[in-house]
């Protein structure tokens, strides 16, 4: 567990140091998971090891939100001054998730349907 967790580690830093140097506007474990991706797909497999790790990781997700809401708490009154433009992007933001992922969705839907249509003319 220890070395899968290095390497999980070891793609954040590269992306922290990619964004401090390239100063890219992308936070740098994005950039780490996507240069973790990309290593994973280049190699064609994902290490037993790793796999456990990761497993690991998301059975306790929910831990890793206890700092965001302790931040949340540390800043209430900055929070409550300002409630009603966090209820505003906090509801358009979610409107505008769910209705590109309905878009995608059916988009993709769509394509699936075309694909079949046709394969069953043989």
């Amino acid at each position: 567990m220890l070395g899968a967790l290095t390497v999980l580690l070891v793609f954040q830093l590269i992306g922290e140091v990619l964004v401090h140097f390239a100063r890219l506007p992308i936070p740098g474990p994005v950039i780490g998971l996507l240069l973790l991706f990309l290593g994973l797909c280049l190699r064609g497999s994902l290490a037993l090891p790793l796999r456990d790790t990761a497993n690991g990781i998301l059975q306790h997700l929910s831990l890793l939100f206890v700092p965001a809401g302790v931040g949340v708490m540390v800043h209430f009154s900055r929070v409550s001054g300002e409630w009603l433009p966090i209820l505003a992007a906090t509801i358009i933001s979610t409107a505008l998730a769910i209705a590109v992922s309905a878009l995608v969705m059916q988009a993709l839907m769509r394509g699936r349907e075309g694909a079949d249509d046709g394969k069953g003319g043989a």
